[in-house]
């Protein structure tokens, strides 16, 4: 069995949450105040997830880059793959905020959307 120790950070409060897994399976979690921490402090010790943001090329635009984000988080361990891709995309204006840019992105349920409209010039 091993213990892990972390602080929650879906509110204010920053509980010190404690997660005893055994062969990778949580078996039990305290110190959490909510359900939502219950929740983020299983996920975090068992795979991480976080929502990706960053910048694409655009092509016939004012800007160069484009804002990006992915519509829900994706697994930590896939940042870097999800930072290639991100680095070899290139868009075509005219693009509006919210637009799928890449659908189920890495194959996750996750879309890479623009999180800006931007015209084209």
């Amino acid at each position: 069995m091993e213990n892990k120790e972390l602080i929650c950070v879906n509110c204010p409060m920053g509980c010190r949450i404690t997660v005893t897994l055994d062969e990778g399976r949580v078996i039990d979690i305290k110190g959490y105040t909510c359900e939502k921490g219950k929740n983020y402090a299983a996920q975090e010790t068992v795979r991480p997830m976080r929502v990706l943001t960053s910048t694409v090329r655009i092509n016939g635009a004012l800007a160069r880059v484009l804002p990006v984000i992915t519509s829900q988080e994706i697994p930590l361990d896939m940042m870097e793959e999800a930072m290639e891709a991100v680095r070899m995309l290139t868009v075509d204006a005219p693009v509006r905020v919210n637009q799928v840019l890449i659908p189920h992105f890495l194959g996750t349920d996750a879309d890479l959307v623009a999180s800006r409209s931007m015209k084209k010039i």
